[in-house]
């Protein structure tokens, strides 16, 4: 079980690091964000050492507020991205697909995503997303060649239970679609709003037990990922107890169902 350095925010990466080892955490995911710590291979393998937690997976920069991280050309983003997962000894980057309008990089994404697989080494884990809800009859589709992973012939793929709550989309459903083709996963919970919440699991109305039943009876073996949102603690010691309970609910229900 692992630890998104989104989910301390607006803390810095450094107290995900912190985070993760006091409360038994396996692992960090890095988000590649604003800060220049999170930019920084060197900055985050001292993290690493300091309080030996390793990296299990580096988040590209492909958010709206990250566009111009790391330059402009979403392709070099994700070599470099990958660039830093394999120095960091991790072996997902986790990418969403491209807005509509970054029309060139949609048009050959599919593709694209498994060259570099194939040139890198790396798992390319694309994430589900979901349309944007303007209202709550007019749905927005800004992601090409779509929001559900599990409709191309990705390799591999992440599920993010708060953008399934979203999108109003099953994740049980979603990762048995996927199958193998799932990697990573990042736990989390929703109420199915227009907003994505990114609520501790169990707090909102995603099947977030039954999914971690359903991948620990498929003896799955990828990532989990705890990335909440925080930024609503009141202290650190409030912060805390949300990690430490997501981490709870994650040892709990990710135990195979005994045979009937």
């Amino acid at each position: 079980m692992a630890l998104s350095t989104a989910s301390v925010y607006p803390e810095s990466p450094a107290q995900a690091f912190e985070y993760a080892a006091r409360l038994g955490y396996d692992a960090v995911e890095v988000m590649v964000a604003l800060d220049d710590l999170s930019q920084s291979t060197d900055q985050v393998a001292h993290l690493v050492d300091y309080h030996q937690v390793p990296v299990c997976a580096v988040h590209a920069p492909c958010l709206l507020i990250t566009q111009r991280v790391w330059g402009t050309d979403p392709w070099e983003k994700l070599r470099r991205s990958a660039r830093m997962a394999r120095d960091l000894s991790a072996d997902v980057v986790v990418v969403h697909p491209p807005f509509r309008w970054q029309r060139d990089y949609a048009a050959g994404f599919v593709e694209g995503v498994a060259r570099l697989e194939e040139e890198t080494g790396i798992a390319f884990a694309v994430e589900n997303m979901y349309p944007w809800r303007a209202t709550s009859k007019r749905e927005v589709q800004v992601y090409v060649p779509g929001w559900d992973p599990s409709e191309e012939p990705y390799a591999n793929t992440t599920v993010d239970l708060s953008h399934a709550a979203t999108a109003q989309s099953d994740p049980v459903e979603m990762c048995k679609r996927l199958g193998e083709r799932l990697r990573h996963v990042h736990l989390t919970d929703g109420s199915g709003s227009a907003k994505d919440e990114h609520l501790v699991p169990g707090r909102g109305a995603m099947p977030v037990g039954a999914l971690l039943e359903h991948l620990a009876n498929e003896r799955f073996t990828g990532h989990i990922v705890a990335e909440v949102n925080t930024r609503k603690a009141g202290s650190r010691e409030d912060r805390e107890r949300d990690l430490a309970e997501s981490l709870a609910f994650a040892r709990l229900h990710f135990a195979r169902t005994p045979p009937q």
